[in-house]
């Protein structure tokens, strides 16, 4: 892999890191590697938002290669929300361009005495002022740059009004709506006064065994287009199975206190295609296209659809199912720079404090919080990224609003992140991979929920469970986090449904190297444990591994009725097949000679 970029924004000093060999063939790249390469770095006691804070961007050995979906990269560091690890993995075409450039990655320390933005092109680096920018937002900033440096053909990462107003979960976005959300990391580029990085380059991406490499490429990418799951997400968007997952239960209504809600289909990916639909969207090499282009009734032009989690965070999670206002607050949410996860489930959480009577008028300054509200809804959007009135509460996000407002355990989240919308209640093996993901309730470390709808990677030895089955689940649920895992470090797309055998191709097609299957789980494993034994040190203990006290009551109604989550038995089988230690909940001394991890106390 090519050198990263290493940055002090205090000094003005600039160096290249050349990543060692060995890293590169225990870690691969992405955010293993980044993890590695952090991991001194990184300790309890220092603050994400000082200048000695770290933020890396990293690529994968695959990224820009055009292989499948492999177009992305990945931003890392401590998490401003957590606290513990951050790990925000993102598409689009910036992590490409910087390959181009010649950099694998940039290393950032330090803060500009003003603010500034970075220019990367071939064989040069310019600090510019970006006073006349601060104050943009993540659409406007593309437009003004490109146009004040006369250059079409700029990639750019940047920060709107919530990374500047360093809101804890304030995301760092490219292009026009790709989001590198989730851990607060627009935060941190904010606390260095950095609005954005622009890349450029014209070099080429060098694979040691290209022709073969593009024998595979091309495999792989026909296996892509005729799977039956990337024909969904072409064809519907990330929402394409949202009507399954209400049969299940799997989507949350009402802060996840509800099972079912009156016309949830209206935010369907079949509805959506069949009314709103214009177009779609890629990232840079993808086949699949799973980006929605749509034209709104509102609006004139056609803009970036909402997928998902948004539709769902907007609409059923606060009793509403209209998909226009879902992508409206989506659209806001990216203009801003911030998660549309942590937002949508801060104000639900807000609406059910306020319905039980903990948060009153007086605190809201006579802002009625109530369910469904598409005007309140807006209004606090709009006042969490200003950091106005009662949005200062909110902005801190739902363990803060739990610890000033509600009862222990009531907020959705773990460690300080808010849940993705899949209920565990429904597909059970989410519950552990929430509780136990290296950056707080991520549904992307694991997305088992796929797997307990029947996407069960057999080569791997996985196989098909009931999807409220309990302890049993263990293995299964190691396995896939472990194969994830490898897929951030490539850096993959985790749509991209092309197998493990077809995957161990590319991989050592592209790094001439002569892996087996073990070889190449063995790396994923080692990535999982290293996340996990950084966050050790960071101050993360097994106590932490838990899921919210409502999540572990049942459902009244829904596809997920009656069912309570065995939580311990299934974490105590999970320690087990992981070889921690049960007491500690930490890679034993065993495991981690096994990973080439014992450099590590």
């Amino acid at each position: 892999m090519e050198p990263i970029l290493k940055i002090n924004l205090t000094t003005g000093e600039m160096g290249k890191f050349v990543i060692p060999i060995e890293w590169q063939k225990e870690y691969l790249g992405g955010a293993s590697l980044a993890a590695r390469i952090l991991y001194d770095e990184l300790t309890k006691e220092l603050d994400p938002l000082s200048p000695n804070a770290p933020i890396l961007f990293l690529n994968g050995p695959l990224t820009g290669t055009f292989g499948p979906s492999t177009g992305r990269f990945v931003v890392c560091g401590k998490s401003p929300t957590t606290n513990i690890w951050a790990e925000s993995n993102c598409g689009g075409f910036w992590g490409p361009e910087l390959r181009k450039v010649g950099y694998s990655g940039i290393h950032i320390t330090g803060k500009a005495e003003r603010p500034v933005y970075l220019l990367v092109e071939d064989g040069k680096l310019i600090f510019g002022d970006a006073s006349e920018l601060w104050g943009l937002d993540t659409y406007q900033i593309q437009d003004e740059l490109k146009k004040k440096l006369q250059n079409d053909k700029l990639k750019i990462a940047s920060i709107g009004i919530a990374g500047e107003n360093l809101i804890p979960s304030a995301n760092i976005m490219v292009d026009h709506g790709r989001a590198a959300g989730r851990t607060g990391l627009g935060a941190v580029m904010g606390a260095k006064n950095l609005k954005c990085i622009a890349v450029h380059g014209t070099g080429n991406i060098v694979i040691p065994n290209k022709e073969e490499y593009l024998l595979i490429r091309k495999k792989a990418a026909k296996h892509l287009t005729e799977d039956s799951l990337t024909q969904v997400f072409n064809e519907m968007g990330t929402a394409g199975a949202s009507d399954y997952f209400d049969y299940l239960g799997s989507m949350p209504k009402k802060y996840f206190s509800k099972g079912e809600l009156a016309d949830v289909d209206k935010i369907s990916g079949a509805t959506i295609s069949d009314t709103i639909l214009v177009g779609k969207k890629s990232c840079h090499g993808c086949v699949i296209e799973c980006g929605r282009e749509v034209k709104l009734t509102s609006k004139n032009e056609p803009q970036k659809g909402a997928e998902y989690e948004t539709l769902v965070g907007f609409g059923p999670n606060l009793m509403l199912t209209d998909p226009e206002f879902s992508t409206e607050m989506g659209d806001l949410c990216d203009r801003y720079g911030m998660d549309v996860i942590t937002v949508s489930g801060t104000i639900g959480y807000a609406m059910k404090l306020f319905e039980e009577g903990r948060i009153t008028l007086e605190e809201t300054s006579g802002l009625k919080l109530e369910w469904g509200d598409k005007k309140v809804i807006k209004q606090l959007v709009d006042m969490i990224a200003t950091l106005s009135g009662f949005g200062k509460i909110l902005a801190k996000g739902t363990l803060a609003l739990e610890k000033k407002y509600g009862e222990s355990g009531s907020a959705v989240q773990v460690n300080g992140l808010e849940l993705g919308y899949h209920d565990p209640r429904a597909v059970s093996g989410m519950a552990l991979s929430y509780a136990t993901s290296p950056r707080g309730a991520c549904h992307n470390q694991s997305d088992y929920f796929l797997v307990d709808v029947g996407q069960v990677e057999e080569e791997l030895g996985m196989q098909f469970l009931d999807r409220q089955a309990g302890a049993e689940k263990a293995k299964n649920v190691v396995i896939h986090q472990n194969w994830r895992t490898l897929h951030n470090s490539m850096v993959m797309c985790m749509f991209a449904n092309i197998g493990p055998l077809m995957t161990l191709e590319l991989i050592n097609s592209a790094l001439d190297l002569d892996w087996d299957m073990e070889d190449m789980l063995r790396c994923g494993e080692r990535g999982w444990n290293i996340k996990r034994l950084l966050n050790k040190k960071l101050g993360l203990k097994k106590d932490n591994d838990k899921l919210p006290k409502v999540l572990l009551e049942s459902l009244e109604d829904g596809g997920a009725q009656g069912y309570v989550i065995p939580l311990e038995e299934m974490l105590k089988a999970y320690y087990l097949e992981r070889s921690w230690d049960e007491f500690s909940g930490m890679p034993s001394g065993d495991k981690k000679q096994e990973l080439n991890l014992e450099w590590i106390d």
